[in-house]
């Protein structure tokens, strides 16, 4: 990394932590981010063999990674893997809460208690206690470094609202009340909170949702109906994620972009 200080990647020296990071937006964005010269330590819930792999693509970039696991679900595992992403990294600027559940869809009327629960608990109560976790190292950064990040995963769901799917848009309607309030509190210690809101997106998770949930006629239309011809695909949201912590965001805060093309084709 010679050369004069404008020359060397954006993010050069920053240590993040990606959770979900082992596959499709998550595993997007942590190679993005050690492209752009971030340390990066990702977390994984069940697949370890995908989250060294990614792990692997961020070593490619010339960056250190580690990789941990971490069920949002268990409130044990918390603790434990940020210290241990803590002790790996030696350090964190930048927290993108990624990792999250979809939901199988179903009305309010046929929904249990329990899976309501659930989609709170790892879209929303996880990445709360996360955050608590990480703020003192995050402040620590910021004053040193003048900076933190956090970014925290959303979707186009809580501006569509659309039916059989309360307990996803609850738990991500939390997630920004979450993003938000922690945007002014966190200002005056130099963290930034951020949120990005993808649409309908190329991921295992769409795939299952287009697969088995959508009749066909409905699928087809679905993804014609799309912006530019394709759905999102995860390096467009990673793109939009490294804005926000880089330095073209030194003055944003609190605030949210949708990534889904300006909406489907009406």
């Amino acid at each position: 990394m010679a050369g004069r200080p404008e020359a060397w990647p954006p993010l050069q020296g920053r240590k993040a932590f990606v959770t979900g990071g082992g596959r499709g937006i998550g595993r997007a964005i942590a190679i993005e981010l050690a492209r752009q010269g971030c340390d990066v330590a990702i977390s994984f819930s069940t697949r370890s063999a995908e989250a060294e792999e990614t792990a692997r693509h961020v070593r490619d970039c010339g960056v250190h990674s580690s990789v941990q696991r971490l069920r949002l679900e268990c409130l044990d595992d918390h603790e434990p893997a940020v210290q241990a992403v803590l002790r790996e990294l030696g350090g964190l600027d930048i927290y993108v809460s990624n990792a999250g559940q979809d939901f199988r869809g179903a009305p309010v009327a046929e929904t249990s208690y329990e899976e309501l629960l659930h989609l709170m608990t790892v879209n929303a109560l996880a990445p709360h206690a996360l955050c608590r976790l990480l703020l003192p190292s995050l402040r620590a950064a910021a004053q040193s470094r003048g900076r933190a990040d956090i970014v925290l995963l959303s979707s186009i769901a809580i501006a569509l609202q659309g039916p059989d799917y309360a307990p996803y848009v609850m738990s991500k309607m939390a997630l920004e009340g979450l993003a938000r309030t922690l945007a002014l509190e966190e200002r005056a210690h130099g963290l930034h909170v951020n949120v990005v809101a993808p649409g309908l997106t190329d991921t295992d998770m769409s795939a299952r949702f287009l697969g088995s949930q959508v009749p066909g006629d409905i699928r087809n239309r679905i993804i014609a109906g799309q912006a530019y011809g394709h759905v999102c695909r995860p390096e467009e949201v990673a793109g939009v994620v490294a804005f926000f912590v880089g330095p073209a965001a030194s003055y944003v805060n609190g605030q949210r972009i949708y990534v889904d093309g300006g909406g489907p084709q009406l």
